[in-house]
Parts: structure tokens; C-alpha cells; sequence
């Protein structure tokens, strides 16, 4: 029984709502054959070598199981609960201890600076870190993730004095950032905000409603510091006339800044999330670069922090996948078919066989694209063409693995059958919680149609069909011969590929509705395609990994890459039923 997974170690801490156990090896043996650490630690001068880094896998992996991941339940079951006469924001009662020990331990300064106070772990090794806290609270993962948007977003863009004075609490964890975009009648279309930002002295006055700030207000941490989006009095319209200004929750001299928390949203998932509706009401603000830049800036958070909700796909799958296998390997139901001798446990059923692989390959995949896409930020400094693969994969790792979490915590309730249904074993909630993941950071339409029109289109395909054209002259130097019916439908998908962009590059000249309308097949089937090729690329250039990981290498692309070349006929044929629906 290739499939059972042993949890003998970590069964004591708790029901199969509360236990996690972190994936060490997998995600080790990822990150250097999918995610090229070792290169990267060479290219990137670091002074990491892989035996550190298997430490600090190992020991940030202890933090999620021991601290993080009893808090998932609590959390859910609490919330965060807003106090509207004072406008603060208690979270559940495990959170603080658990951020504190997280804070001291050093954890929130791995991916940033030493000249701040970061560890300065490359971004590969740092997303690996990451996923551990994803997977063991999302809830309480989504903290971190927004604070290291802010931190990224001053670091490219703030003033020296605005780096001295605002990274190394940040960094440290002291406080935390967020981002502030999204307003009543300025969702996705940005264009339509309206907070105003008015001159006044050295500072400006900030007025106006954002809505949907994760950790916009809680009790984690001493200060916050928004990252606000707004207008100046003589802006153009549209997204040109955005400007970023830095506001903080508490100014210099200890006194509360005029902002506040004024309601909360009641959520499907994530419930210990505190989702704020923030009021800024002449709140004193700092401006950040040029003015009517604010825009690009906020990109710099955007980009990455969509690489980050890819990784939740993939962290929230996994927690999903252990459940699932705790509950098979316990749950006794049933005969097998060639004997009645006695009921066995529902993971010798083959249907359940099946649903827990596709489960454990869906998870291996999106993780191997996360460490690739991951890895390439790191080379993207000195690489050009890291970064058109930073470029291209940044919409399929969001999109297509956070995707796979809803395939993926929809089968783990399959698996409990019933008792999946009700809340007592935990799996509705990781269901309800990985909802929010394809549509925030850019709901997965907005990533397929960047894919489709912003990487494709607009240069008439050529950084992706050079992309593709890289990974088919790799493909055609394998050589592990255990490989060639695998080898076999990866060609045929990167034909299909080339195929789908030269029918869109001709109908978007006539319709791009239509070409809008197949966005999204297109994502999928260039999403499947890179993962099935990076796990081929490190299963051709390592038998052994391949031995390892086989099931799921076998099972990903007899099951997802080969259906590639079948969307062929759904890309050229429903984008018009689409639009005449």
C-alpha cells in the first residue's frame, strides 16, 4: 500500500482537525529539484548551504506543527471579534502566544534584508518557509503574507528616511503592514477609487473607505502600517492619478492616528482573518516615490503576493491531503472485493485509492511550480529570462493552485463521506476557507486574461511561445527511458500550446471578447503543461527522485497532461457559444 502515509509521531497532539504534519522531505527534495536551491544559493552569493537550509525547513516545520497549527480550529470556531465602540479587534485567544513565539523566534525576518534586520534567505527557500505557516493556520498565515507586501512595496519604493524608520519593526514583526486598495465601488477596476489625499505641511490628510483589509486592525502587534492608495486634489482620472501613501495606526508621539476599524466582514472561510472595513477620516499620511505612481507600486506588493496565494492553494491542500489519509487509514467501512473475511479501513477501497493520489499529485505539482516560480525571482536579478518565467508562471501559480485547492479540499470531504459534511472533523473548514483563494490578489478571470492579452498578446506571443520552444528543446533531450510515454504528452501538450496562441493571436485581431472568452481554458492548459514539464525535467535528470516520486510523477501526467491536447476543440469552439449565451 504505496498511498499509506505514517502520522504515528504526531497523532498525540490532537484530532485530525488540529494535527499537521509538515511534509519535511517532500518539500526539501522540492525545493531542490523543482526549485534549483542549490543553484540559486550558488548564483545568489549566498552564505546558506543545502544543510542549513534542511535545518531551517526542519525547524520552522516544528513552529507550524506545535504552535501554529493547534490554533486552526480555535480559530475558526472564535473569530475575530470586533469592539465598535472603541474600533479594536481581538483575535482568538491562541493567536497571541502563537504570534509572539513566532515573532521571537526570528521567523517573520526570513525573506528580507540584513540591512533591516532579515535573514535574507533567497525567495525560494522563504516560500517553502511560508507554506508551513499557510498550511498550519491560514488564517493566520494571511498576516505575515500581507506584512511582507508592505515590506516589499518600501523597500523598492519609500524614501531612505521612510526604510530607517519603517523596516525594521516590520521586518522584525514589532508591527505589521497591510494593503489598502479596494474600495465600496473600486474592486477589481481600480481606477474608480476615490479616497483623497490632501496636501497639508509635510504630510497629507487621507479621507475615505477601503474595504476588504486583511489584519486592517487586531491586537497581534504594537502598530500597523497601511499602505493606502489614493487621490491628490489635481490627479488625472483614472489609474494614472493614483498615488501610495504610508499611514500608521500610531504616529510618533503615541497617539492614535485618525483611522479606524469600523466593521468587520462576516466570511465564508477564514474566520479568524479579521477582513476590516477601515475609515480614514483626515488620517495624517506620508507619501511614498512620486506622486501618481501609486499604482506600479502597489504592483510590487501584487506580483509576489500572488505568488504567495498560489503557495496557499498548495498549503491548504496539503493540511487537506492529511486529514483525508488520517481519516482512510482509521475509518473502517466495508469488504474488500476479493475477500469477506473481515471489514478493512476505507483506504484499501480503490476509489478512495484514487481520490487520495489524485489528491497527494495535484498537491506535488503545484508545489513544483510554486518552488520553480519562486526560484526565478531569485535568478530574475542578474536574468532576463528569469524573469519572463517569473512573468508567465506568476498567473498560473496563482490561478491554477489555488484552483486545485478547491479540487483538492472538495475530495477530502469525499473521502470523510458524511462526517465530511458536518463541522466536527475540521473539513468543511479548510473547504470554506481555501473559497477566497481564486478570488483574491486578482480573481483567477483577471489572471487568465493577464496570461492571455499582457504575456501573450501584446507581443504578439513571442516571450511565450519562446518560453514554450525552451521547455520543448529540453524536452527533447531526455533521456531516462522509463520516461518516453510521459515524455509523449508533454510534446503533444506543448504542441497543443503553440497551436492555441497562433488562434489567438489571429482572433484577437478581429474579437478579443472571443479571445476573452477562452482565457481561462488557456491558463489551464499552459498551468498544466509547465508542471508537468518541471516534474519531468527533475524525474529525467534524477532516477532516483523519479523512484521517490513515481505515483505522483505517473499519475499527473497520465491524468492532467494528457488531457491537454483535448482542449484544443474547447478553446477554438466555445468561445463563441460563450459570447452568444
Amino acid at each position: 500500500m504505496t498511498l499509506r502515509y505514517q502520522y504515528s509521531d504526531v497523532k498525540a497532539l490532537g484530532t485530525t482537525m488540529t494535527v499537521y504534519n509538515p511534509p519535511i522531505q517532500a518539500m526539501f527534495d522540492s525545493l531542490k529539484h523543482h526549485g534549483d536551491c542549490e543553484n540559486v544559493l550558488e548564483q545568489t552569493g549566498s552564505d546558506f548551504d543545502i544543510d542549513l537550509i534542511y535545518s531551517i525547513i526542519d525547524e520552522s516545520g516544528k513552529l507550524a506543527r506545535d504552535v501554529i497549527a493547534p490554533t486552526n480550529r480555535e480559530g475558526d470556531l472564535e473569530g475575530s471579534v470586533l469592539d465598535k465602540e472603541n474600533h479594536t479587534v481581538t483575535t482568538p485567544k491562541s493567536f497571541k502566544n502563537a504570534y509572539a513565539q513566532y515573532r521571537d523566534a526570528g521567523w517573520n525576518a526570513v525573506p528580507f534584508p540584513e540591512d533591516y534586520g532579515g535573514q535574507g534567505l533567497p525567495s525560494v527557500v522563504s516560500f517553502a518557509v511560508q507554506e508551513f505557516w499557510q498550511a498550519s493556520n491560514l488564517s493566520f498565515g494571511l498576516c505575515p503574507l500581507l506584512n511582507q507586501g508592505a515590506v516589499e512595496a518600501i523597500l523598492e519604493h519609500g524614501s531612505d528616511e521612510q526604510k530607517e524608520k519603517y523596516l525594521p519593526k516590520l521586518v522584525s514583526g514589532e508591527w505589521t503592514g497591510t494593503m489598502n486598495l479596494t474600495e465600496p465601488q473600486a474592486g477589481s477596476d481600480l481606477s474608480a477609487v476615490a479616497t483623497k489625499a490632501e496636501p497639508n505641511g509635510e504630510h497629507y490628510k487621507i479621507s475615505g473607505q477601503k474595504i476588504y483589509i486583511t489584519y486592517g486592525e487586531h491586537d497581534l502587534a504594537d502598530n500597523i502600517i497601511h499602505l493606502v492608495l489614493a487621490r491628490l486634489p489635481d490627479a488625472p482620472e483614472g489609474v494614472k492619478g493614483i498615488s501610495l501613501f504610508i499611514v500608521p495606526k500610531v504616529l510618533d508621539d503615541r497617539t492614535r492616528n485618525n483611522v479606524k476599524c469600523v466593521g468587520l466582514e462576516h466570511k465564508l472561510g477564514i474566520h479568524a482573518s479579521p477582513t476590516a472595513v477601515m475609515q480614514y477620516d483626515a488620517a495624517i499620511g506620508y507619501l511614498v516615490g512620486q506622486a501618481n505612481e501609486g499604482l506600479k507600486y502597489m504592483f510590487t506588493m501584487m506580483n509576489n503576493a500572488r505568488l504567495s496565494v498560489g503557495l496557499q492553494g498548495v498549503a491548504v491542500s496539503e493540511r487537506a491531503y492529511q486529514q483525508a489519509v488520517m481519516y482512510a487509514e482509521e475509518r473502517t467501512q466495508g469488504f474488500p472485493l476479493t475477500s469477506k473475511e473481515g471489514r478493512v479501513t476505507i483506504d484499501y477501497h480503490p476509489d478512495v485509492q484514487r481520490m487520495l493520489l489524485k489528491m497527494k499529485s495535484l498537491i506535488f505539482a503545484g508545489r513544483a511550480l510554486t518552488y520553480w516560480a519562486a526560484s526565478n525571482l531569485d535568478k530574475a536579478k542578474d536574468n532576463s529570462k528569469a524573469q519572463i518565467e517569473v512573468d508567465l508562471l506568476t498567473p498560473m501559480v496563482k490561478a491554477w493552485c489555488t484552483d486545485l485547492s478547491e479540487t483538492v479540499t472538495s475530495l477530502n470531504i469525499q473521502v470523510h463521506g458524511g462526517m465530511g459534511f458536518v463541522e466536527e472533523k475540521g473539513a468543511a473548514q479548510l473547504y470554506r476557507d481555501a473559497r477566497i483563494l481564486p478570488i483574491y490578489e486578482g480573481t483567477n478571470g483577471i489572471q487568465a486574461n493577464d496570461l492571455m492579452f499582457r504575456k501573450t498578446i501584446r507581443d504578439q506571443g513571442e516571450m511565450a511561445l519562446g518560453f514554450i520552444q525552451d521547455m520543448t528543446s529540453k524536452v527533447e533531450q531526455f533521456s531516462h527511458k522509463d520516461l518516453e510515454k510521459h515524455t509523449h504528452h508533454l510534446q503533444k501538450a506543448l504542441s497543443a500550446l503553440k497551436t492555441i496562441i497562433g488562434y489567438a493571436l489571429e482572433e484577437a485581431k478581429n474579437d478579443p471578447n472571443l479571445v476573452a472568452a477562452v482565457a481561462y481554458d488557456y491558463l489551464q492548459m499552459f498551468s498544466v503543461t509547465a508542471a508537468g514539464y518541471v516534474l519531468l525535467r527533475a524525474a529525467n535528470k534524477d532516477p532516483e527522485h523519479y523512484k521517490t516520486y513515481q505515483s505522483e510523477i505517473d499519475y499527473f501526467t497520465f491524468s492532467e497532461v494528457s488531457k491537454v491536447p483535448s482542449l484544443l476543440d474547447v478553446v477554438q469552439s466555445t468561445g463563441a457559444i460563450v459570447l452568444n449565451s
